[in-house]
């Protein structure tokens, strides 16, 4: 049995880190040692995992204008509630799709994708949220963008 699970934006935390580089910023203040600040073009989005034993099998993405989407996971070490996000808790591969303006497929780097899909599933043994940064480049915005992935449910 699948199970598809959408990435959704987290409005009130991406807020929140805007406003913790803002405030940086107008007090002339440095970021924490190792601290992660959100950058401009990016948004934070949030995966809500209703089962834990998973098992990667595809990425979902739909893009209505061409550009790059780069997806980045934290570890589950981050707690936003209570912790900046740190440079530590960014996991490696990220998820690196792209649509060229010729072009009407969505490309990545495959290798990547899957090791990183699969790392997900990994981390959604211990995890109920898991909290990602989408940087959006070349054009590409949230609002041109439907981002899901796909898990076999493993019994």
């Amino acid at each position: 049995m699948s199970l598809e699970l959408m990435f959704n934006p987290d409005i009130q935390l991406t807020e929140i880190m805007r406003l913790r580089a803002q405030s940086l910023q107008q007090r002339g203040q440095k970021r924490q040692d190792g601290e992660r600040l959100l950058r401009l073009s990016e948004h934070v989005y949030r995966l809500d995992f209703s089962e834990q034993a998973l098992h990667f099998i595809r990425w979902n993405i739909r893009m209505s204008t061409p550009g790059r989407l780069n997806i980045i996971a934290t570890s589950q070490l981050w707690t936003p509630d209570l912790t900046y996000l740190m440079t530590r808790q960014l996991l490696e591969p990220t998820g690196l799709f792209w649509k060229s303006t010729d072009d009407d497929l969505i490309q990545c780097y495959e290798a990547d994708a899957q090791e990183f899909g699969e790392r997900i599933a990994e981390l959604a043994k211990v995890r109920k949220v898991m909290y990602f940064l989408f940087a959006f480049e070349d054009g590409l915005n949230p609002e041109s963008i439907d981002c899901s992935i796909e898990f076999q449910i493993s019994k």
